[in-house]
């Protein structure tokens, strides 16, 4: 591994702009940078149109040297949350930030560094290898929708890894949870505020008596739930007719993310109709969990290649999403592999350097212990 390389592709990546939707730039980047490598395939899908963006996602396939080694898809997504618009970033006492105005963009950028200088290691080595593909994804942040309406056809792996988590190299993601939007309309009745309070019915005084019945927060080590918006009235002197209250609900356990989003639905429309109003509730699955164990061969396999360079390794549950969610319900087991973002979201955002190399060694250790 070249670690100036590392270190010189992150700050070059990380200050190029590419918000959810407008990955463009950075699609074409890297695909110069997957033929310049020696992919012996690289492709773009056409999800750009179909999402409202202006890119797809980006394949790339290494052809494997060793026969029966597996096939291993490496992931990283190409976009960042805002503000994500012209990023500065420092390196100062082995800590990787921006100037402060912005994310820094560790997540996802830290991910498709590692990623890349595997695939060059790979090739300026030729250690044995199975197939390795590359698959750099759109629309990550804000509903993984690069992964969830990507064409199965274009996974070409017996198992894989998702670069986009934060902790130190060395822990494996082997739960997620599934995720149900909740988009709730209370129907009450418009008055006037001062003439006829009584002939209205105050939808948002409707959504607060039903609000005030459901659990909200964490519920157990692996369920959780939030009221995140709440949208109603034009003014003061009117009696609100409607009120929105979007909200979601998070469960590692497929049981209880169901009993749950059942029970709030149940909760919304008893009290709105005990009070003289009515609720349309809308259910929305945004995505399914997932679960992979210990005992499961990509999670050893991930484990082992920590052990070997020194790192400690450890499994893990979380409780946010990502691409790995919708690869394991295609049928593609794929792990989550932290790479030392941290704070990852805010302004605030670091990555130790000492992290960006970690990540990118155990990634070569993966592939190469792969085919032992």
């Amino acid at each position: 591994m070249n670690k100036e390389r590392v270190l010189k592709e992150f700050f070059e990546l990380v200050q190029i702009d590419s918000p959810t939707r407008s990955e463009r730039v950075i699609a074409d980047v890297l695909k110069g940078k997957l033929q310049a490598i020696g992919a012996d395939e690289v492709w773009e899908d056409d999800l750009g149109s179909k999402i409202d963006g202006n890119a797809g996602n980006v394949y790339g396939l290494f052809k494997g040297n060793k026969e029966g080694a597996p096939r291993i898809m490496l992931c990283a997504h190409m976009d960042c949350v805002v503000p994500c618009i012209g990023v500065e970033p420092v390196l100062e006492n082995g800590v990787i930030t921006s100037k402060g105005a912005t994310v820094l963009g560790g997540d996802d950028k830290s991910g498709i560094v590692a990623i890349l200088e595997t695939v060059r290691v790979m090739k300026e080595e030729g250690f044995p290898h199975g197939d390795v593909q590359v698959i750099f994804t759109v629309a990550e942040e804000g509903g993984l929708n690069g992964s969830k309406h990507m064409d199965p056809v274009n996974l070409k792996a017996d198992f894989g890894y998702a670069f986009d988590s934060s902790g130190r190299p060395g822990k494996v993601i082997i739960m997620a949870p599934g995720q149900y939007k909740i988009s709730s309309v209370f129907v009450g009745k418009t008055a006037h505020a001062g003439v006829a309070p009584e002939e209205g019915l105050n939808a948002i005084v409707l959504a607060g008596k039903a609000l005030a019945q459901v659990k909200d927060g964490r519920m157990d080590e692996e369920t959780t739930c939030n009221i995140g918006l709440i949208q109603a009235g034009n003014a003061t002197n009117i009696v609100p007719g409607t009120c929105t209250v979007t909200s979601e609900a998070r469960s590692r356990n497929p049981e209880k993310l169901e009993a749950l989003v059942k029970e709030i639905k149940e909760t919304f429309e008893r009290v709105a109709a005990e009070n003289g109003g009515s609720v349309e509730v809308t259910l929305t699955r945004a995505y399914n969990p997932y679960v992979l164990t210990t005992e499961d061969s990509l999670v050893k396999l991930a484990a082992k290649a920590a052990e070997n360079i020194g790192f400690a390794s450890s499994c893990e549950g979380t409780g946010g999403g990502s691409d790995a969610n919708f690869f394991n319900a295609m049928g593609l087991p794929t792990a989550v592999l932290a790479t030392g973002m941290s704070k990852v979201h805010t302004t605030d955002e670091f990555i130790l350097e000492e992290d960006l190399y970690g990540t990118a060694a155990w990634s070569i250790e993966i592939v190469k212990e792969a085919a032992r």
